[in-house]
């Protein structure tokens, strides 16, 4: 039943399953420091991952396999992450005197107040995340909660793919931890800032907002950069794959930049000013300190830029591995093009160090 967030000491490779690739990273120590011992990826065929439910297992299984392949790594523990949008999270008061043993007892019997779900039907966990600040006899604790068929099918991935799976995360988490390691970036002046961290993916675009550690609001949005890869195939008379490939490397003729790519900039501006709007509708902030661009479509030409500018805040595409070194067999060039796109494998390998 219990599982979601626990680790143990083992080193565990990070498995980002997304809706067009496999990411798996190996992180390491060199004195106090994080070091890439090795990363890889595979793409996927459109279809067998579908709004973050996997449809075709033994093609994941098989991606698995070739990006710990192109990894060169001999890691064989896996972190994987379920999404935040298949997760219910929950903060709950419970008596601090408690042990872990006894509030997974109480929980185990109560948890069905906060889930609606058969409990035979779901995984759960808890974390305490300390004492509560208005009563110390009490401690919150975050419960997390998904559908036991969403961690039973990565777990089957992994395994498909020769890792056997110690950890499944939540993708919001992951992402939280991989950004401890980006704030120092953001040049934020707050002392307790407020990070608006924007992950656009091939499908949706995701915003956490991270404050103190720790994320206090997730959105998600179906607009993505398959759009701008649509357009591309479409105006161009390419196939998906080529579309793809030129929008990478920009070998396009001369109107892509003003007719197609300036569009989508500005489309996926106004897709930002939403997100945070309902960010602001719904909390008690009225402004975020930064934007942290992160996911497959981050690096695209003048976007950062462009947001900055449009919406006043400073705004930079996040590199998770800036302050770290390599080892000899990863490829630093790739990794540096990809970094925005491994925040969650990041996080997720973090576990090892819990």
């Amino acid at each position: 039943m219990f599982g979601l967030l626990k680790n143990k000491s083992n080193t565990v490779l990070g498995v980002d399953i997304s809706s067009t690739s496999v990411k798996v990273l190996e992180l390491g120590m060199s004195g106090s420091k994080y070091k890439v011992e090795a990363f890889g990826t595979a793409k996927l065929p459109p279809g067998a991952v579908v709004e973050n439910n996997i449809q075709e297992l033994e093609v994941i299984g098989e991606a698995v396999a070739k990006a710990l392949s192109n990894s060169r790594t001999g890691v064989k523990l896996g972190a994987a992450a379920v999404s935040g949008s298949a997760v219910i999270t929950k903060s709950i008061e419970m008596d601090a005197s408690l042990s872990d043993e006894e509030m997974e007892t109480q929980i185990s019997v109560e948890a069905d107040q906060y889930i609606p779900y058969a409990m035979d039907e779901v995984a759960i966990d808890f974390e305490v995340q300390g004492l509560n600040e208005k009563n110390p006899e009490r401690v919150e604790v975050l419960l997390a909660a998904c559908r036991r068929d969403n961690v039973e099918m990565r777990e089957e991935a992994l395994r498909l793919g020769g890792l056997k799976t110690k950890i499944v995360d939540v993708e919001a988490f992951a992402m939280e931890r991989a950004c401890e390691l980006i704030e120092g970036q953001m040049d934020l002046q707050d002392e307790d800032p407020v990070l608006a961290v924007i992950d656009i993916g091939a499908t949706k675009t995701t915003l956490n907002v991270i404050n103190k550690g720790r994320t206090v609001y997730t959105r998600e949005q179906l607009f993505g950069g398959r759009q701008l890869t649509d357009e591309v195939q479409r105006r161009y008379g390419l196939s998906p794959e080529d579309a793809e490939k030129a929008k990478c490397s920009g070998n396009l003729p001369d109107d892509y930049e003003p007719e197609v790519l300036e569009p989508f900039r500005e489309t996926v501006v106004q897709q930002v000013s939403r997100l945070l709007q309902f960010f602001y509708s719904s909390s008690k902030f009225n402004d975020v300190d930064g934007i942290a661009l992160v996911g497959g479509s981050a690096s695209i030409r003048g976007l950062s830029d462009m947001i900055q500018e449009k919406l006043g805040t400073p705004c930079r595409v996040a590199n998770p591995f800036a302050a770290m070194s390599m080892a000899g067999k990863v490829d630093a060039k790739k990794l540096a093009k990809e970094a925005p796109s491994l925040m969650i494998a990041c996080g997720l390998a973090m576990r090892s160090f819990d």
